[in-house]
């Protein structure tokens, strides 16, 4: 989650979530020349360390009553955890069981850890390549196919292609910080300076972009901007038109089945998109604090989460002649922000990542109830990704967690990426198609090709399998 610098009393909570992400008191100037929280990844620890509280939890399954009142546990609503870090679930370790105690750390047991390069002796897990362009620091990426698109601070959007620099497209204006891509190659970006830019590949011309508009289009902003009750107050003396967010957009989220597109914006609103001719459908005051993720979900459902601390679930129900999303739960209120969402559509499961580096996961299709908390960050949980029975998360500590949804619905540690020597701020996965002996594609034991993009401007490439043995739990 990038933070916006401008802040007041209400929003004490994103500058505390800035001030211990961001190590080095020198990047203050940057943030005031580029009006965001730039985090420094070659800045000392002494800074941060301080300021992020490491809590300790014995591992259990989603299963486990909360009747457990050991001192080792988090004072916590749910007490149900899994943790990559402690592993003996009878006694009490002698030593402290610490992340950088390598003792008791998932670190020292990977088999993935500081791979620089191509791995040789096994060619069915760990880092595949990395791909670097000076172009800043990497705030979304997008995967389509075989091509990849990455979103920097520069206002570029590069396009890679086999790990080589394809091509790319530049905004005018704006750090791109999220990327959707349609299933007609439409590509939606989101924007710093709050705008949503809509771009699309040229038939013609090989690695040719274009863009082709923005929401909201300019002949709905026109028609909608005569009518003063379609404008909003956001500050005094300041009125702006509902259909356009006026900061920064954060992030996006697609519903292809549907033909919808959502944005959510630091303006605090949720707005929702009609595909098929770019129309605004609903505005929606949806929190109290910006807006740092949005996923859409099974049963037409769609999950937001919020500076604010809350995850709130809404609903798309019939309206008179038409649809609107309704608040129908909150499924977690805290002080921490959260930062991060992924959907298993498959197995009705939301996952929610927070500034205090838990991911906490909520399952079923008719109630959600709440299922554990994986912990496996020493810092906040920037991103997620969900990869069949995988899940991913990214953390301002450098690392990536690779955990897999059991049968039963408890959840394992397989392994923690570790090569970023900066916050992984952005991850997506892609299935990874294989030629078998006869030369056919086929899925084989379902392997994943994933993309992590890090504020240490470079996009690593790791292949992971849902099969793999568990190294933690």
């Amino acid at each position: 989650m990038v933070i916006a610098t401008e802040t007041s009393s209400s929003h004490h909570r994103r500058l505390t979530f800035a001030a211990f992400l961001n190590s080095d008191p020198a990047a203050d100037e940057e943030e005031q020349s580029h009006g965001v929280d730039v985090i420094n990844p070659s800045s000392s620890n002494k800074n941060t360390n301080k300021d992020v509280h490491y809590y300790q939890q014995r591992q259990s399954n989603a299963s486990t009553t909360s009747g457990d009142s050991s001192p080792n546990q988090v004072l916590s609503p749910w007490n149900q955890t899994y943790s990559p870090y402690y592993t003996d679930t009878t006694t009490t370790p002698s030593m402290s069981p610490s992340p950088w105690n390598q003792t008791y750390s998932p670190y020292y047991k990977s088999p993935w850890i500081y791979q620089t390069r191509n791995i040789d002796d096994d060619t069915d897990n760990g880092l595949i390549g990395t791909i670097v362009r000076q172009d800043g620091h990497v705030y979304s990426l997008a995967a389509s196919g075989d091509l990849l698109f990455t979103g920097s601070d520069s206002k570029n959007i590069r396009v890679w292609k086999d790990l080589k620099d394809f091509t790319g497209f530049k905004s005018t204006s704006g750090l791109v910080k999220a990327i959707v891509i349609t299933g007609d190659n439409r590509i939606f970006t989101g924007h710093q300076d709050g705008k949503i830019r809509v771009w699309r590949g040229s038939k013609r011309r090989t690695g040719g972009y274009s863009r082709v508009g923005s929401l909201p289009t300019l002949k709905e902003f026109l028609t909608k901007s005569v009518n003063p009750k379609n404008y909003v107050e956001v500050r005094r003396r300041k009125n702006v038109l509902k259909i356009r967010h006026y900061d920064a957009v954060s992030c996006l989220s697609l519903n292809e089945e549907l033909g919808l597109l959502y944005s959510g914006s630091w303006d605090k609103t949720l707005k929702v998109w009609r595909l098929s001719d770019s129309t605004c459908l609903e505005s929606i005051q949806a929190h109290d604090d910006a807006i740092n993720t949005v996923a859409a979900g099974f049963d037409d459902l769609l999950f937001t989460g919020s500076a604010d601390g809350t995850l709130k679930v809404w609903k798309r129900e019939l309206q008179g002649k038409g649809t609107k999303h309704f608040l129908v739960n909150v499924l977690m209120k805290q002080e921490n922000a959260v930062t991060a969402l992924a959907v298993n559509i498959t197995a009705a499961v939301v996952y929610c990542g927070s500034s205090d580096g838990t991911v906490n996961f909520w399952e079923g299709q008719k109630f959600l109830s709440h299922g554990g908390t994986l912990r496996g960050h020493r810092m906040a949980v920037l991103c997620l990704a969900a990869a069949g029975s995988l899940v991913l998360s990214g953390g301002a500590d450098k690392n990536i967690c690779v955990w897999r949804r059991n049968g039963d619905g408890s959840h394992s540690c397989l392994s923690v990426l570790m090569d970023h020597v900066g916050p992984v701020k952005c991850l997506t996965a892609v299935v990874e198609v294989e030629d078998d002996s006869e030369g056919h594609r086929e899925k084989g034991d379902q392997k994943w090709i994933v993309y992590s993009g890090s504020l240490d401007k470079s996009v690593k490439v790791w292949r992971v399998t849902e099969t793999a043995s568990t190294v933690i739990g």
